[in-house]
């Protein structure tokens, strides 16, 4: 997944908001969000080819969504699944910020990551790069992550974090501003490009919110709302090849 905001207690009604975008190359063999057979408390998506998953939450309200940090040394082939670190949480039950901290002697095998993890009382994020093992409890408010670190003021990160902002000062309850947010194809100019070493044309193609794309592109768009009482609504899009619809779920999940 490689763009991600959150709002924490930020709206009257939700605890928690989360919009999200899952991009990947369309070849890699992925399941809708749907409930894991080997794990029947946990709902979402999964990586057919490792087995983890970019973004899932348990009936106990835990759940977790990874990005991966994008850099210029390629990634160690051998390196463990970075989606296997939100399964990992999810079918767990260490909270959150006992997960990121027993991260902290490990988190250096795996490729780059952003990681953020949930439970009822608070949300951590966890990243490896750059630098090195670093983690943070968030506080109330708005927060953003896309392939740098935490609220790097990339131009779709800005704008995907100002619409979930608004619609929480709007007390909003429809989720269809933010899948518009989601979906937007609008690219950054060169000036507001960041640099980070794949190239002009990599950097242009790779910088709109919703990436439209005939082998690498947008495979997922996701929100998940979790209401103060507990009641948790998982709403998934799934898109093809240029952006070709390709099917939607919807779960009602009423989490302990």
């Amino acid at each position: 997944m490689c763009l991600i905001a959150l709002a924490l207690d930020a709206h009257p009604r939700y605890r928690l908001v989360l919009a999200a975008n899952r991009d990947e190359f369309h070849e890699r063999p992925t399941a809708p969000a749907s409930y894991w057979d080997d794990a029947p408390r946990v709902f979402g998506g999964r990586d057919l080819r490792q087995h983890g998953s970019w973004l899932a939450l348990d009936t106990g309200g835990r759940w977790a969504a990874v990005t991966n940090v994008r850099r210029m040394v390629p990634a160690n082939p051998e390196a463990p699944s970075r989606g296997g670190l939100v399964a990992e949480f999810v079918r767990g039950d260490t909270g959150a910020h006992d997960y990121a901290a027993d991260l902290a002697v490990r988190a250096s095998h795996y490729a780059g990551f952003n990681l953020l993890v949930g439970d009822t009382q608070r949300v951590t994020y966890v990243t490896n790069q750059p630098g090195g093992y670093r983690s943070q409890v968030l506080s109330p408010g708005v927060h953003a992550v896309s392939n740098a670190t935490l609220d790097t003021p990339w131009p779709k990160l800005v704008r995907l974090r100002r619409t979930l902002t608004q619609w929480c000062e709007r007390a909003d309850h429809s989720v269809l501003p933010l899948f518009e947010a989601l979906a937007d194809t609008a690219a950054a100019t060169d000036a507001e490009l960041p640099d980070t070493g794949v190239g002009l044309e990599l950097e242009r193609f790779l910088s709109p919110t919703f990436i439209r794309g005939g082998e690498y592109g947008t495979r997922a768009s996701t929100i998940i709302a979790v209401t103060r009482d507990g009641v948790a609504r998982f709403h998934e899009r799934r898109f093809g090849p240029l952006g070709q619809e390709q099917g939607e779920t919807v779960e009602t999940l009423q989490l302990g």
